[in-house]
């Protein structure tokens, strides 16, 4: 495992508003899929925002799907997590859920938990609160109508956290979260070997990972590659005696950033 993330999901202290400031300044340019070096910086993110970060109890996974749901790709994610006996945090796109809510209640009688991830697919990096704010109300609103839950979590768009993120964030009422490690599974040519390996090149103790259970914002059919990743990653994680589950039962919960 390499540095950067914290042992544990437990913190000393909140967050103060400095630290989160310049954790912010770091995390909002290395959003994007395809900046370079985004590695390092979410390892400084970790360090410096465990709670943002996803950091959790050192011998557990929270395992996290974005960009759903989605009929062509969920149910099969849904079947392979029941294969495995693992529970999942799903971040749901508000317009990906009206257009399939009868799958979004699927994905909640199946035992998981709903994030938003925001109404639609944009980096919130070029919007201001105008936009922002109502685009985050309108997802959240969205998926707690069709599934009957409170929502909990809030993951913006490329993670791209913006001052409009904060106050979106705080006027939903949600706990933003990011994560700690990820897949690249969104890319053309992304294997379920090569998802797995990037997901294990920067494991670190109490990750957050993320994944994908849709296309809709990726390389089309790109959701096969994290699909083929799942038993490779349940068998490397059983060895190392690692449980798996929703963000719910990771030990991050506090006050958002």
């Amino acid at each position: 495992m390499s540095p950067g993330c914290g042992q544990s999901g437990a913190t000393t202290q909140l967050e103060s508003p400095l630290r989160t400031l310049v954790g912010l300044a770091v995390v909002g340019g290395a959003a994007a899929h395809f900046l370079p070096g985004v590695v390092a910086w979410r390892s400084v993110r970790c360090r410096l925002l465990p709670r943002l970060s996803g950091v959790g109890f050192p011998g557990h996974i929270a395992l996290t799907f974005d960009d759903g749901p989605d009929p062509n790709s969920t149910p099969a994610i849904l079947d392979a997590l029941d294969a495995l006996g693992w529970r999942a945090t799903f971040f749901s796109l508000g317009s990906q859920a009206r257009r399939s809510p009868g799958l979004l209640r699927e994905v909640v009688d199946r035992g998981h938990e709903v994030g938003v991830h925001g109404d639609v697919h944009t980096s919130h990096m070029r919007r201001p609160a105008t936009w922002t704010v109502p685009d985050v109300l309108r997802a959240r609103d969205t998926i707690t109508g069709i599934t009957g839950e409170p929502a909990k979590w809030f993951r913006p768009p490329y993670g791209a956290v913006s001052a409009a993120s904060l106050v979106a964030a705080r006027r939903s009422e949600l706990q933003l979260i990011l994560w700690t490690t990820w897949g690249v599974d969104w890319k053309a040519g992304a294997t379920g070997a090569t998802v797995a390996a990037n997901v294990q090149r920067t494991l670190h103790p109490g990750a957050t990972v993320l994944l994908h259970d849709s296309d809709a914002t990726s390389a089309p059919g790109s959701w096969r590659s994290t699909l083929a990743a799942l038993p490779i990653l349940a068998d490397v994680w059983a060895a190392s005696g690692l449980q798996v589950g929703p963000l719910r039962e990771h030990g991050v919960a506090g006050s958002a950033p």
